[in-house]
């Protein structure tokens, strides 16, 4: 009896797996089963951040993602990529990748207005509420994510490695070197998407371990802006 109950159990699961990859899952029940719409967690992670194709694509990612999901001007990593590509330093991306200046020229060259600047958590959530992308550095590595939202507890980062992640302040400061650039035209629209709540939507929570500080930019980055120009 035990036996017979385990190969019915094992039956009704290879069911609902073999159905899950097509965005159905088939729930059996006395009227003939349910079926149920589904999204695979890697969909839900990558949800509203692109992930990068490459190891070292994580500037054009982040660009996209920043232009597609919160200013609804749609572009594909590779796009971005091959733009900023042709704008910059050819020699300097193989050996360092995509930086802030690549990006600032790539978005003067379609029609936003674009900064570098150094500013605190404070300063992001209160003054710009804006999303930004930033520099982290995790272990050494030099990686570009989207700051998507900040609460008083919490940092909601899109990252095109790992997705849609939440951080606490402390940790994310961790990793961060104060550095962040801004997309400084375009601010109803930018405004409009930017989380405050903590009530972050489709998050994996899963932590880092514990970050060094950050590494200097590739260029210099301007003054903290005063509080007319936001």
């Amino acid at each position: 009896m035990v036996k017979r109950k385990l190969v019915i159990c094992i039956a009704s699961v290879a069911m609902l797996w073999s159905t899950a990859f097509a965005g159905t899952v088939i729930v059996p029940g006395l009227a003939g089963g349910l079926e149920l719409g589904v999204r695979s967690f890697k969909e839900q992670r990558f949800s509203s951040i692109m992930q990068q194709e490459y190891d070292f694509s994580c500037g054009s990612a982040a660009l996209a993602s920043l232009l597609s999901y919160h200013y609804d001007h749609q572009f594909t990593e590779q796009e971005v990529f091959s733009r900023m590509f042709s704008l910059a330093d050819p020699e300097k991306v193989r050996q360092e990748g995509f930086s802030m200046l690549d990006m600032k020229r790539f978005l003067d060259s379609v029609g936003y207005r674009a900064d570098g600047f150094r500013m605190p958590l404070s300063g992001l959530r209160d003054k710009v509420r804006l999303p930004v992308i930033v520099l982290l550095n995790m272990n050494g590595f030099r990686h570009f994510v989207v700051i998507k939202g900040i609460s008083e507890d919490e940092v909601f980062v899109g990252d095109p490695a790992r997705g849609l992640k939440a951080y606490s302040r402390a940790e994310f400061e961790d990793y961060w070197n104060g550095a962040a650039f801004v997309i400084r035209s375009h601010l109803k629209q930018g405004r409009s998407t930017f989380l405050l709540d903590g009530d972050w939507p489709q998050i994996a929570r899963a932590p880092l371990s514990q970050g060094q500080g950050g590494v200097p930019l590739g260029h210099t980055l301007p003054y903290w802006p005063s509080t007319r120009e936001w």
